[in-house]
This record gives structure tokens, C-alpha cells and sequence, in this order.
């Protein structure tokens, strides 16, 4: 951490105990950052966007919500079935026992 970023965590400290005991200095403005850049600000536009899809998300789970199941046919499992069981017996020729 930066020592700039270390004096201002430490004067933001002192400030918010100075108004806890009641002896608050009247309040400084915010400086810049170090590197010049301002902070950038969420636009109502963007807030209400992640808003709507927090409820979305939220509404969802209300219900067990799934996918829908993947339909194969019988020829696809006896093709994968033939291709799992030739890449097995190459390993089996190879000398492997395990996976």
C-alpha cells in the first residue's frame, strides 16, 4: 500500500473518531486520487440494469428452475458406446489397467 493511500486511511480514521467523540473538525474536501484519474460513478441507467437482474435472479429461485434435459438417441449412446469401449481396449493393449 502506498503511503499516500496509508495517510489517507489514517486521516479518515482520526475524522470519523473526531466526530464519534464529538470534537469533528469541519471536514476537508476529497482531493484527486494520486494518479490523477477522477473515480467513476454508476449511472442510474447501469444501477437499474443490475437491479433487474438481481430480481431476476432472485424470482428464480423461488422454483427449482432446470434445464432442459438433453435428449439423445439410442443410436448416439451405441456410437459413444463404441468409440469408450475401443479407446478401453487400445489402453488395455498398451498395458494400462486403470484410467
Amino acid at each position: 500500500m502506498s503511503a499516500a493511500a496509508r495517510a489517507a486511511i489514517g486521516a479518515a480514521t482520526r475524522a470519523r473518531w473526531a466526530r464519534i467523540k464529538g470534537t469533528a473538525a469541519p471536514e476537508e474536501p476529497a482531493q484527486k486520487p494520486s494518479n490523477g484519474k477522477r473515480k467513476r460513478k454508476l449511472i442510474a441507467q447501469g444501477l437499474a440494469a443490475i437491479r433487474a437482474g438481481v430480481a431476476k435472479r432472485m424470482a428464480g429461485r423461488g422454483k427449482a428452475v432446470q434445464k432442459p434435459k438433453i435428449r439423445r438417441s439410442a443410436a448416439w449412446r451405441a456410437a459413444v458406446s463404441a468409440a469408450a469401449k475401443a479407446r478401453w481396449a487400445k489402453a488395455k493393449r498398451a498395458g494400462k489397467s486403470r484410467w
